[in-house]
């Protein structure tokens, strides 16, 4: 970033803005400031649903359809129900961000610069005390785990015990691709250009996924955690929300598209307590086209900028090897029939699962509230992210990820040394009052499930609201 510097700013607070793609408008004259559209929204907000805040409980909203009549709307139009449905996706906004204001610091200049700076602190004993130094016995381990799961699945296939070779491939899938997470985040060793080759080993030409589309995906959900807007890890309409924002559809600005709300998700997201397993297990499928379409498209290009022009064709080269391999040569040349093939894809894949599970677990039942630009980012991580316990020797099953708010907090410390690292944590939460929030695997899915339930609720009596609305003519619905 040296060759881009074209100042350096004096000692003093640094106020966080609103990047211009979401309507931040800043002139050099700080005296003269066309307001935003976001603090246009944000007034709206508040002369809608109350002066403040810490009022919105004081907000009436119906708790039943059966509260809502002829008198309550503004017309025989759609657009009658279309604004209560607005104002009950506002209020809702508003009820989880009174929530967060009471649970977490305020978000004042004068707390949040004291958290950051304790942050920073927190930053440079990590650095000094040497947690970022890969403790390189522990791939060696790793390896060796690798190794035998992959050297049984060999044998099982040589044996024809196809499904049961099945399962231990998935298991080779599932254990191995933890060390392309670190290689992705240049934990192993710190260097670019040996991370990356490590990274498209695993990832692309083992596993058949793109380590460049996941980089770029988890830098933005790193930066931006849990905000519907931005990161792409929660933008899983019509399948999955995690958050009513979804309800008035979003524009991603990751993707740079809309996501819509529509009919299949007032159809499929009531369910999304239920069908959050099932398609957990099939998730695999989706990732191998979200690698395809990235490095065929000219988004590949940017990780790296032009000195690793070679990344892009060493994942095409990589995840054609694996598709050859697995697609053709095990699917199609040694399995002997469609059963046994249909088999062997749906066992080996679902055995990763609780990969999948874990990738979300941390994320999906934490808040997506939006506290505001003044928020420092650790605490925007903690408030984001949950740690999951478990013991110490239980730690190689999940790969590290079960340690996500500090993983978060420092993303390019090994993962090996995450466990010693979370004692530090603690501390500094213990320090600012910001709540760790640290549930055991089956709470933390107990927490997820409870709030795609709570979602899913909502989202259903929108959609009795509607019914109801059009089966008693009190708006021209159909």
């Amino acid at each position: 970033m040296k060759a881009f510097r074209i100042g350096r700013k004096m000692p003093g607070i640094w106020d966080n803005r609103t990047p211009p793609i979401r309507g931040g408008v800043f002139h050099d004259d700080d005296d003269d400031v066309p307001q935003s559209p976001v603090d246009s929204l944000d007034s709206f907000q508040e002369s809608a649903l109350g002066d403040s805040i810490g009022n919105v409980s004081e907000v009436s909203f119906p708790t039943s359809i059966s509260s809502i009549s002829s008198e309550d709307s503004p017309g025989n139009t759609t657009e009658g129900f279309l604004g209560k449905r607005s104002t009950f996706i506002s209020w809702a906004e508003q009820q989880d961000i009174a929530r967060d204001n009471v649970t977490y610091p305020p978000v004042d200049a004068t707390t949040q610069h004291s958290i950051a700076a304790k942050y920073k602190a927190l930053a440079e004993r990590v650095q000094a005390e040497g947690f970022y130094e890969c403790r390189y016995i522990e791939y060696a381990k790793e390896a060796t785990r690798y190794s035998l799961l992959f050297s049984l699945f060999a044998i099982f296939l040589y044996n024809e015990f196809y499904l049961t070779s099945a399962f231990f491939l998935g298991l080779f899938w599932h254990q191995v691709m933890f060390t392309a997470h670190d290689a992705g985040h240049r934990a192993i060793t710190g260097n670019f250009e040996i991370d990356s080759m490590i990274g498209i080993f695993i990832g692309d030409f083992c596993c058949g996924l793109s380590i460049g589309w996941w980089k770029r995906s988890h830098n933005v959900h790193h930066l931006i955690t849990n905000h519907p807007e931005h990161d792409p890890d929660i933008q899983n309409v019509p399948l999955f929300a995690t958050t009513p924002s979804f309800f008035r559809g979003i524009r991603s600005t990751y993707y740079d598209f809309n996501f819509p709300w529509d009919k299949a998700a007032d159809l499929i997201v009531p369910l999304q307590k239920w069908t959050y397993y099932p398609v957990m297990g099939i998730a695999r499928f989706n990732l191998y086209l979200l690698s395809w379409l990235h490095v065929l498209s000219g988004k590949s290009s940017d990780i790296g900028g032009s000195t690793a022009w070679w990344i892009r064709p060493a994942e095409i080269f990589g995840m054609s090897c694996y598709w050859y391999i697995f697609g053709y040569l095990l699917l199609w040349r040694t399995l002997p029939t469609w059963s046994v093939r249909v088999g062997f894809v749906l066992v080996s894949h679902i055995v990763t699962m609780p990969l999948h599970v874990q990738i979300t677990l941390s994320h999906w039942g934490m808040s997506t509230s939006d506290l505001g630009e003044s928020e420092s980012f650790a605490q925007r991580q903690l408030r984001t992210t949950m740690d999951v316990d478990c013991p110490a020797w239980l730690d190689w099953i999940h790969g590290g990820l079960q340690f996500q708010a500090v993983h978060h907090l420092f993303p390019r410390v090994p993962r090996h040394n995450l466990r010693r690292l979370q004692v530090l944590v603690k501390e500094f939460c213990a320090e600012t009052k910001i709540p760790y929030t640290l549930l055991g695997f089956e709470d933390g899915n107990r927490k997820v499930l409870g709030r795609l339930g709570e979602v899913g609720e909502q989202v259903q009596h929108l959609v009795n609201c509607q019914k109801y609305m059009a089966k008693n003519g009190i708006m021209d619905l159909h």
